[in-house]
């Protein structure tokens, strides 16, 4: 549960977010306008809002940065190949670089039309039962995940479809809306049928933004967050997911991905090349070819393994030094009533406002930083209606680690949408909220008493963030 650091107020680097009994108004905060502290991007907004690197970043890193970014877009293509390291493509693939599902650093989405392709948002295969480490067994035929594309020789594991239903509903005051309900087809398997207890779960590509300054929250302020028995008794009770780091060869707190199942930006990095890219590095060395899967396993590989540890080392500095960008029209009116409302709704009870990094981060640019991200990066139970049904290491299906909602309003100008949860089903913020159940049922039933203009300034006061 996020409950506020006694440390941090001594030193008096946080204000007190309390309402202004003449006005409805909460107050500003110290540099909240500055989400990423001094790694804050305050040079480049609009669809580019998310490209920059951090501000601060150091002369050695930038240079670095660049490189990664390079290999971030670049398309990967089938080995062998004379252009070096850029071959090793698949054979079994979501996609052909980091880019196509990350557009400009950005959120994916899934297919919003029949004809468009599955590339935004992958389906998570597993099966009942855990591995040696708490993580999800893969289903024995088609692997951790499906993989819709392959190499001209090799059959594409599926064809992936959703179904959509809507469901009416109204707020306290009759204002009638509308939610989407997803659900996924599997046609055309390849390989024969998959396992009868087969789980599948659905993750849309979330933004790439501010991940070294969450990779620098201490481990001490999870727990310090962490409320797993509710002790408190009110209804919230964050826990942290402990997950396997290969590097390390020990469980560690995990901090991304929407179930928090991967703890550093160099594992996620990594295993995103090999899952969705079928590129192999020193964590992942094998790509994704089960048994079944023969034509995969007979083709070229791009190296051994496809991507140099230097390369990777590269492009998870770029993902963790790429700058959050700073927040716009935070001091107006209506934004500060909508963070009075964000409190009284006791939103911030998952969506933690602030934190600062660790001064010994391994990163420098991200060390000591105070950050606006509104995560507690811990898992909450959001209720059946979002269940995916499927365990991961210490989640359980209903549980999600809670998104940081900085760049969030920003989505519409870098990627053209605003499809928002862990599989895009909500149309902005409003429908997100009223997704949420479990542990956030209270909030969502606050927001739903809300007047149209209450609601109308916690989603402008979200969407400044």
């Amino acid at each position: 549960m996020a409950k506020a650091s006694t440390a941090l107020v001594a030193i008096g680097l946080l204000a007190a977010c309390t309402a202004n009994d003449d006005d409805g108004l909460a107050e500003l905060e110290d540099n909240e306008w500055l989400p990423g502290g001094a790694t804050t991007n305050t040079f480049m907004l609009g669809s580019n809002a998310f490209i920059r690197p951090a501000e601060n970043i150091s002369v050695e890193n930038e240079a670095l940065f660049y490189s990664g970014n390079g290999f971030f877009n670049q398309a990967w293509i089938e080995a062998p190949a004379s252009t070096e390291n850029h071959d090793g493509l698949g054979p079994l693939f979501n996609a052909r670089s980091c880019s196509a599902c990350h557009f400009k650093d950005g959120r994916g989405a899934p297919p919003l039309a029949p004809e468009e392709p599955f590339v935004g948002l992958l389906l998570r295969l597993s099966i009942e039962g855990a591995g040696s480490h708490g993580e999800p067994l893969p289903d024995p035929i088609y692997g951790g995940q499906l993989q819709p594309f392959a190499l001209p020789d090799v059959p594409a594991e599926a064809v992936p479809r959703i179904v959509v239903s809507e469901l009416a509903g109204a707020y306290a005051d009759g204002t009638a809306f509308s939610l989407l309900e997803p659900s996924y087809l599997l046609e055309d398997f390849a390989y024969g049928a998959p396992s009868a207890d087969l789980q599948v779960s659905p993750r849309v590509a979330p933004a790439v933004i501010g991940l070294g300054l969450l990779a620098a929250i201490t481990i001490e302020r999870l727990q310090e967050l962490a409320d797993p028995d509710d002790a408190d008794g009110d209804g919230i009770s964050g826990r942290i997911n402990w997950v396997w780091d290969a590097a390390a060869q020990a469980k560690v707190p995990g901090r991304f991905g929407w179930k928090a199942e991967q703890p550093s930006v160099r594992q996620q990095s990594a295993g995103a090349f090999n899952g969705d890219i079928g590129i192999t590095s020193s964590l992942f060395p094998a790509d994704d070819c089960t048994s079944s899967e023969s034509a995969c396993l007979a083709a070229p590989a791009g190296g051994s393994p496809e991507l140099e540890e230097h390369l990777l080392d590269r492009v998870a500095l770029y993902a963790s030094l790429l700058a959050v960008p700073v927040r716009q029209g935070y001091d107006d009116a209506g934004v500060l009533r909508g963070k009075r409302l964000f409190h009284d709704a006791r939103c911030n009870a998952c969506h933690t406002p602030n934190h600062v990094t660790d001064a010994a981060a391994a990163l420098g640019e991200t060390s000591a930083q105070l950050i606006w991200p509104y995560t507690d990066l811990l898992l909450h139970d959001m209720g059946e209606r979002l269940s995916d049904d499927r365990p991961s290491f210490d989640a359980q299906g209903s549980e999600w680690r809670t998104p940081p909602l900085w760049g969030i309003g920003r989505y519409r100008d870098v990627n053209g949408h605003d499809r928002l949860l862990h599989d895009g089903r909500a149309r902005g913020v409003a429908e997100a909220i009223l997704w949420h159940a479990g542990e956030a049922d209270a909030a969502r039933a606050a927001f739903e008493a809300m007047s149209s203009d209450d609601r109308a300034s916690l989603i402008a006061f979200v969407e400044s963030l």
